[in-house]
């Protein structure tokens, strides 16, 4: 059984100082690194806060991705897949179940779904000219309709390599927005082509 929430800030509270920060991370030696160690702190450790805040959406009523299930460069009937704006990197996608799920609810069937999706996409980001990878992730702790983030690691960024590019990515500057549509359609017609859907959203494709 996990620790209870007050065991588990007992037990990192050990290793913290006085002031309740622990140790820099590991992770702050990579050469991947964005920042230097010398002045880096740690942020000092808040007790936990029971019961949890809500998530965005946890009332469907107030789901901003269920009222924006129009919205995306992508969609079938139980999924859309959409570009996030503003981003460092050469393109980040998310894809949204259209009724309103999260992890743990999903149908078998849609789970089967997803996985094919998520290899597709990978591949179709990959395939694009200048972008070595694309990483999957799935939070799940700002809002509770599911979505899955898509990045693009740029080539030749070695930097930029493994679980850091999210923090690489908020520290870039923008990303020219022409580039990032224009591929952003390739993604899609190719994930049209390759697992079928469609580029609009049901409700605005032509009738036949």
């Amino acid at each position: 059984m996990a620790l209870r929430p007050d065991e588990f800030y007992d037990h990192a509270l050990a290793a913290s100082d006085a002031e309740r920060r622990l140790p820099l991370a590991r992770m702050t030696g990579w050469d991947i690194s964005p920042f230097e160690e010398d002045g880096l702190r740690v942020s000092p450790l808040r007790p936990p806060v029971l019961p949890e805040p809500p998530r965005h959406g946890e009332d469907p009523s107030d789901c901003g991705s269920c009222r924006e299930r129009d919205e995306g460069i992508w969609f079938n009937d139980n999924w859309r897949l959409t570009r996030i704006t503003g981003v460092g990197v050469p393109l980040v996608l998310m894809l949204h179940p259209l009724d309103h799920h999260d992890m743990a609810d999903l149908p078998d069937e849609l789970a089967a779904e997803l996985g094919v999706l998520t290899a597709h996409i990978v591949r179709h980001v990959q395939a694009l000219p200048h972008v070595s990878r694309a990483h999957v992730y799935r939070i799940g702790d700002g809002a509770a309709h599911l979505h899955i983030w898509f990045f693009a690691r740029p080539a030749g960024q070695a930097q930029l390599y493994g679980s850091w590019l999210p923090v690489w990515d908020d520290l870039l500057p923008e990303y020219p927005a022409d580039v990032a549509d224009a591929d952003a359609a390739v993604v899609a017609d190719a994930l049209v082509a390759s697992a079928g859907g469609r580029r609009r959203a049901a409700e605005d494709a032509p009738r036949g």
